[in-house]
């Protein structure tokens, strides 16, 4: 009985410490925002510049693995290759999450002309050309879905219209399954501006 209850007291022991040695820590994380990431995506991750991804209230598994991939070049840019360079592996999940608990302030829906076909595309798709449903994979609300599926309400139209592009022309391809590349090769730039400015007025 005694061996029994000691045996039980080392595995909860042994249980905590291993949880807290894989704790993120959110200071060294806040620390690497202050000064890796701040330029392009500022501190808290709302991005002032559409070129740069609000990564505020992005889903964290979503972030470790676009960090893990710029480090190790299976997705291209030069810019964030070079910063993901500078953040070490195990500091990856914790800047992620850091992010990820930050408070999005969402870009608006600019182009009301086009809110309507926006609108259509993400709910029901383009079915005369088998492109699915945005809200399949990203939610209703565009919040996404983890791991593979980035929260896109809120983003700018801009920078969501460019990853279309990206996927569409070959420049990007970190997608699983080849999804995204099929699925742009099916969209037009009209499509594609009107899917990703409906969008940013996502809430």
């Amino acid at each position: 009985m005694i061996k029994r209850s000691l045996l039980l007291s080392l595995l909860l022991v042994g249980g905590s410490l291993q949880a807290q040695e894989q704790a993120p820590d959110l200071a060294k994380a806040k620390q690497i925002a202050e000064t890796i990431c701040v330029a392009c995506h500022a501190a808290d991750g709302n991005s002032q510049l559409s070129a740069n991804p609000k990564i505020a209230g992005q889903v964290k598994e979503y972030l470790a693995k676009q960090l893990t991939e710029f480090k190790s070049g299976a997705r291209q840019d030069p810019a964030m290759s070079a910063m993901a360079a500078l953040v070490a592996d195990e500091d990856i999940a914790a800047v992620a999450q850091y992010y990820a608990s930050q408070t999005l302030q969402p870009e608006p829906t600019k182009n009301l002309e086009t809110v309507e076909l926006g609108q259509k595309i993400w709910r029901a798709g383009i079915a005369d050309k088998g492109v699915p449903a945005c809200a399949a994979c990203h939610g209703p609300t565009g919040s996404g879905m983890p791991a593979q599926y980035p929260r896109l309400s809120g983003q700018f139209a801009e920078y969501t219209t460019l990853q279309l592009q990206k996927f569409r022309d070959g420049g990007r391809a970190n997608d699983p399954n080849q999804m995204m590349r099929m699925i742009a090769l099916k969209m037009t730039d009209a499509e594609m501006r009107a899917v990703a400015d409906y969008a940013a007025g996502l809430r």
